[in-house]
Formats: structure tokens, C-alpha cells, sequence
């Protein structure tokens, strides 16, 4: 079930030829690919992609209806793979995931696809997540596209651009026989807008086709002595030809000023927050005219030199605004002009940040420096003085000293609820017995163990790499390492890289597989072991299963997590057992977000036709509570606080639930399982309440109201 829903937007893919598309940019690309006579589309979800998955999987009838072939791939090497039906067929094919982690798990088939070359269209979306919201490393797609020789395309951030960016993204393809690249960025992917829309067509060849008729072409084999003609194709024909295609038709695009002595030369993606720096500083209006003049590379690679050498021409400088590093655009430019004795002035991470995102402050203070340096004359007197950027630094940081002391930090950590929390306050325990252990992290949800309150793990490695991350500590000693994955990593590339690789090499160390039902981290998707119904997928497939099938003698399925005592046991059990070979421990509980997405719609049906609905809450006495919090410290639960005593003779704050408690009990449970102080008391909600329940709540009320005035009369007498 993923976290958000396209049933009703995805009717928005039918509309015909002349009518106005209004919506998100994720639909946008989706209703572009039909326009475009796309075939097959595959992919593997991942923020800021994920959504396009969603779309498409929800969208599955229209294309079923067009004879488009939809796959929710195992991985980005899946996906990516898909595109040999590209090779020899002229069938278009697109592929969605993300970048740059995506990309790398996908290097191998992308590699083979781009020195074979392509006969159909070959596109490949990805979502480029790079920025201080990114959760992944720092890097960027431009790099691999040089390396690989697939042309990338990174369109301005509005419809218009982005749906004729995968329309002319499969014609560039076609017409130099290469894949390309699409870059998005988050803001891309989520931006609103409108475009007039095409009729939706259906593929020209068709898949069926290419069964019935097979093709070969042994020189598309990157076998040699083929490959080594690959690389004279892709300098002698197939680079020509796509920068022939991409001048001819217009991909980058011009946008003159007056002051047409200095110019700024930009990736497309970074144009919305460009222009809104230079309308800040004076020098464009809100509608985008902008007074110096602009060259927009909608294709960031390849270049092409007779544009660039162009726009130059005449200009004493140029500013490149390339997010990211290394700046491989200003090198290129560089080399470009010097080539062509272009003497112009090239400034670009001189006067913009080394790295980091393009931010509109950031743009703003670049363009700043670079018109102070070249045409002060355009800056009023409103606009950035030199010592303004550095007044605002300390502004910003003086209030951060002042705001500090008063504002707790909190670190990003597991939803309310979440069936994770309970893993790692079990191993929190275990680490009180048995001393603390080298833990391998592994991409999901439970890396968010790292952060305080649990502070547990050393590495991370990759998606589905927890296990090999602890290969090497496979080793006789007194205590055995700790491999962490999820769900989603272990059908990933788990199964084979971690638990294969493990009993392959007799390893001994220990391996908890979260199993939350779902994709969780990329957004909730099914997955080959998901509880779920799925008319169009396998699930219900157990791990279990899988990792017995691979050798595993040890396993442990768990199918509560939230019973602490338990994990705890179990986990103890795993890393003392005189067993030799790997332990797994599956830990089975679904994901509380998708378990609220499902069941909260249906209580508040219930509730509305006045429907009996009980819903549990846990709190706790404040005349029990000792004020230790050993509970939030081996819990972390964001619904979990603290509040100043009752008692006016006792100072220290005492444990309080705050409203957004989902009644998941796991504080009860963890003061259980560490032998904490008994305060914890779980209470029933009851919206319509029948007659029984409503006497029973007087019979209570009674009774509680006797012995509280009783307890009253005897404190009066004590004073």
C-alpha cells in the first residue's frame, strides 16, 4: 500500500489532443510517455522518484488498454536491464529509479546498454537527489553519464519542459542510436502546473512483435571485437548525431537581456531559482525576463560548442551555475572556448558554493558577486552590498546561540508506532549483558538506529549489504557481529549479497531481517513477502522461506515485534548459540504508517455511521512514575514526553503520552522487558458507546470518585 494513492489523478491520462493537463509533475512524465508511444516502462522506487512508481502502478489499466507493459522491478539493475528489448527492436522503453545509489546498482546493465547502442528509444529517469534534503551521499549523475556516453537532460521545472524533455528524450535516443538520461529533481517531480496534451498512442511495434519476430545483430553483443567498434560508433556517429539533433531542434534554450556583455550559462533544472535570485537582485521580473542574458542547457551532456561558442561571443564573462561538484560543465566550457580561442571570462564555483544546493540565497549571493564584478552599474542601491551576506551569516547565527538553550534538538528517528523501535530497545538490552557489538547497518527505516536514543551501528554499505558489511568480522572470538536489513534490501540485492554470501562462506555472525511488509523507506510498496493483495503482483512469498532455501539452518521468525522480551531472548539466543553457520532472526511486524493509512479511513467510516469503534492508549501514573525515563531512552517514541510532577513536593518531571500515541503498547512493553517502574496503564477509547459500556463507565466513575475523596480526607488530616 503506498503512502500516497493516484487512482483518481491517473484519469487525467486519458485526456486527448487539445485538451489542458493541470496537475503535478510526476503525472506530467507519466502522460508524457504515453504521448511518446512508449512500450515498456520499468523501474524501482526511491525518493524523488518514487511517486512515478505509484503513478504507474495505479495507472496499470491504461496501459494495459495502450499494450504499454508496466514491471515493479527487484532493482535498478532490473530495470535497467529491461532496456535490451531496446537494442534491436525499435521499441521505446523507459526505465525510472534513483540517483545516484540507483544508478550505481544499475552501472553493470547501463554500461552494456550504452556500448551496444539502441535501436528504439531508450530512456532512463532518474530522480536526482542531491541537496541538503537528500538522504543519501553527496554525489551526481553527470558523472556517469560521461562516463558511459548517455546523453542527459536536465529540463527547466515546469510542465511544458519537462513533458517535451520525454517526448525529444526517445527522439534524441532514436536518432544517435543511445540512451538518455533524464534527470528530476524533488522540486521537478512535485511542482504544478498545466500543458496542452497530445492523444495518447500506442507503441508502433509492438512487444508481441518482437516475440514472434526475433532479431540479432551480433555486433550489439558487447562481445569482442564488437565493443571495441562500440567506442569508435559512439565518437564517430552517434555523438555527431545527437548534438546535430539537439541544435536542430532547439533543446537548449536562449533568453536575450541588454546587458548582453556578461551571460549566465545554467543547468535547466536550476532556472526556476535563478530567475527568482535575479528578480531579487533587480535584474529579471517575476514572468522571467531576465535583463542578463541567459543560455539554459536542457542538455547537460553532451555539450554543444557551436551554441556555447555563440552565446560567448562578444560577452567579457560568464557565470556557470552547476549544482553540485566536481564542476565537470565549467571545465568542459573552458576547454571549449580556449579551443576555439573564445577569450570570455569563464567564473563559476569562484562565486558559487564548491558544493551544496543551489539555494535561492546562495544564487542570489553568487549573482551578486559576479554583476559587482563585471557590471556593477546594474545593482540599485537595494540590491546585496558586499557586507550584507556576511551581516545576514551572523544574524542567523546569533540567533541559533540565543534559540539553542531553549530547543531541544531532536533527531530524525522512527515514526510513532513504528515496528522497528522495539528491535533495537531489545538489543539496547542485550548490549546491558553481553557488552556492546559491531553492528552492520544496511539503506532503510531502521538506519535511523544510528541516532540517539539507541546509538547502534558502526557502517552502511549499500541496499541489501548489511550482511556483507560484517563479512570480513566473520571471525573466531568471543562475540559475533550484527547484520541489520529490511524487507525491502533483502529482495533488493540481500538474499544473494548478505544471507547467500553468508552461507556460502560458512559465516557466524548474526542477521536480523526487519520485516515491515512493505517498501517502507521509498514509500510503502509491496514487496515479494507483503501480507497484502495484489492483482498484479506475487506477495505473500515468506523470507523465511527464501533464506532456508539458500542454506540457512538457524532462523527465527518473530511475528510480533513489539513483544521486547522476546526480541531480546531471541537476539541473546542468536549471538550465545553453540550452532555453528549464520543466524537469521525475522522480526514481523507491518509498518504502523501503512497499518494507520489502512485502518484510520475505516474507523472514521465507522465512527461517522455510528459504528461501536475502541481504540487502545497507553499513558502513564504520574503517582507511579519515578521520573527515571529509562522508558523514552530505550524507546524514543516521539508521542512519549515529560511533564512536571503533580506532587508540588516532588521537582523531578514525570514520563507523559502525548495525543499522538497509536496504542502500539511498546513503552508498556519495554518498562516489562528492562524491569522499569510499573506506571505505564493502557486505557480504551470507545466512540459510540452502547448502553453496557456506558454503565460500566458510571459503575467505574463511582468508584474511582469514592476512593479519591477518600484519599482527599485523608491527606486533609495529615495537614
Amino acid at each position: 500500500m503506498a503512502e500516497r494513492s493516484f487512482k483518481k489523478e491517473v484519469e487525467k491520462l486519458r485526456l486527448g489532443a487539445g485538451e489542458e493537463f493541470r496537475g503535478e509533475g510526476i503525472l506530467a512524465v507519466a502522460k508524457a510517455l504515453l504521448q511518446s508511444g512508449v512500450a515498456y516502462v520499468a523501474g524501482y522506487q526511491g525518493a524523488p522518484i518514487s511517486h512515478l512508481m505509484d503513478v504507474l502502478t495505479d495507472a496499470n489499466e491504461i496501459l494495459e488498454e495502450l499494450g504499454v507493459r508496466f514491471e515493479s522491478s527487484a532493482s535498478e539493475a532490473t530495470a535497467a536491464a529491461t532496456l535490451a528489448a531496446s537494442v534491436n527492436y525499435p521499441l521505446r522503453g523507459a526505465v525510472t529509479f534513483k540517483a545516484t545509489v540507483g544508478t550505481n546498482v544499475a552501472s553493470d546493465a547501463l554500461a552494456n546498454l550504452a556500448s551496444s547502442g539502441v535501436t528504439g528509444g531508450a530512456l532512463i529517469i532518474v530522480g536526482e537527489d542531491y541537496g541538503e534534503g537528500s538522504s543519501i551521499m553527496q554525489e551526481r549523475s553527470h558523472a556517469f553519464a560521461m562516463k558511459s556516453q548517455i546523453w542527459l537532460l536536465d529540463p527547466r521545472p515546469n510542465l511544458p519542459s519537462i513533458v517535451r524533455a520525454v517526448q525529444e528524450g526517445f527522439e534524441l535516443s532514436e536518432a544517435s542510436n543511445t540512451p538518455v538520461m533524464l534527470e528530476l529533481r524533488i522540486r521537478a517531480c512535485h511542482v504544478y502546473g498545466r500543458f496542452t496534451t497530445q492523444d495518447n498512442l500506442r507503441p508502433s511495434f509492438t512487444l508481441k512483435e518482437a516475440v514472434e519476430h526475433p532479431r540479432r545483430d551480433v555486433d550489439r553483443i558487447v562481445l569482442p571485437p564488437a565493443s571495441y567498434l562500440h567506442e569508435r560508433e559512439k565518437v564517430e556517429k552517434r555523438w555527431p548525431a545527437a548534438v546535430r539533433f539537439i541544435e536542430e531542434h532547439k533543446l537548449n534554450e536562449f533568453f536575450a537581456g541588454d546587458a548582453d556583455d556578461i551571460g549566465i550559462v545554467m543547468q535547466g533544472g536550476m532556472y526556476n531559482t535563478a530567475i527568482r535570485a535575479l528578480e531579487l537582485l533587480g535584474l529579471a521580473d517575476a514572468f522571467g525576463e531576465s535583463r542578463i542574458p541567459l543560455y539554459v542547457l536542457n542538455v547537460t551532456y553532451p555539450l554543444v560548442d557551436s551554441e556555447l561558442i555563440r552565446f560567448c561571443q562578444g560577452k567579457r564573462a560568464i557565470l556557470i551555475v552547476e549544482e553540485g561538484q566536481p564542476e565537470f560543465i565549467e571545465q568542459a566550457v573552458n576547454t571549449i572556448l580556449r579551443r576555439a580561442d573564445c577569450q570570455t571570462r569563464v567564473e563559476g564555483k569562484g562565486m558559487l558554493p564548491l558544493a551544496g544546493e543551489y539555494t535561492g540565497a546562495a544564487m542570489k549571493e553568487g549573482f551578486a558577486k559576479f554583476v559587482r564584478a563585471y557590471r556593477p552599474d546594474l545593482l540599485d542601491r537595494n540590491a546585496l552590498t558586499p557586507g550584507a551576506a556576511s551581516d545576514a551569516r551572523e544574524r542567523l547565527e546569533e540567533a541559533a546561540k540565543t534559540v539553542a538553550p531553549n530547543v531541544h534538538p531532536r533527531p530524525p528517528s522512527f515514526c510513532t508506532g513504528c515496528p522497528e523501535r522495539p528491535i533495537f530497545a531489545a538489543m539496547k538490552l542485550v548490549e546491558r549483558e553481553l557488552g556492546p557489538h559491531h553492528v552492520s547497518c544496511d539503506i532503510g527505516c531502521h538506519l535511523f538506529s544510528i541516532l540517539p536514543p539507541f546509538n547502534i551501528g558502526q557502517t552502511t554499505m549499500g541496499y541489501g549489504l548489511g550482511g556483507a558489511g560484517a563479512a570480513a568480522l566473520n571471525v573466531k572470538a568471543g562475540k559475533r557481529a550484527i547484520a541489520v536489513m529490511g524487507d525491502g534490501g533483502f529482495w533488493h540485492n540481500g538474499l544473494v549479497s548478505s544471507i547467500g554470501n553468508a552461507v556460502f562462506n560458512k559465516s557466524d555472525n548474526v542477521h536480523i531481517i526487519v520485516d515491515n511488509g512493505y517498501s517502507a523507506a521509498t514509500g510503502g510498496q509491496d514487496l515479494l513477502s507483503s501480507m497484502a493483495d495484489n492483482a498484479i503482483r506475487s506477495t505473500r512469498n515468506p523470507i523465511e522461506k527464501a533464506v532456508r532455501g539458500v542454506g540457512v539452518k538457524w532462523v527465527r521468525t518473530i511475528k510480533r515485534t513489539y513483544d521486547v522480551a522476546r526480541m531480546r531472548d531471541t537476539l541473546k539466543d542468536a549471538l550465545t548459540t553453540k550452532e555453528s553457520g549464520p543466524k537469521v532472526i525475522i522480526a514481523q511486524s507491518e509498518c504502523m504508517l501503512n497499518k494507520q493509512r489502512r485502518e484510520r479511513p475505516k474507523m472514521g467510516k465507522a465512527i461517522a455511521e455510528g459504528r461501536r469503534v475502541v481504540r487502545e492508549r497507553f499513558g502513564v501514573d504520574p503517582e507511579t512514575c519515578t521520573g527515571d525515563h529509562s522508558c523514552i531512552r530505550l524507546s524514543g517514541c516521539p508521542s512519549l514526553t515529560i511533564a512536571p510532577h503533580p506532587d508540588p513536593l516532588r521537582k523531578e518531571p514525570v514520563t507523559r503520552v502525548i495525543n499522538s500515541c497509536v496504542g502500539c503498547g511498546l513503552c508498556g512493553e519495554v518498562a516489562h522487558a528492562a524491569v522499569l517502574c510499573p506506571s505505564f496503564y493502557r486505557a480504551s477509547i470507545i466512540s459510540n458507546p452502547t448502553r453496557w459500556d456506558r454503565f460500566k463507565a458510571n459503575v467505574r466513575s463511582a468508584v474511582i470518585g469514592y476512593l479519591q475523596r477518600r484519599i482527599g480526607r485523608r491527606m486533609a488530616v495529615m495537614a
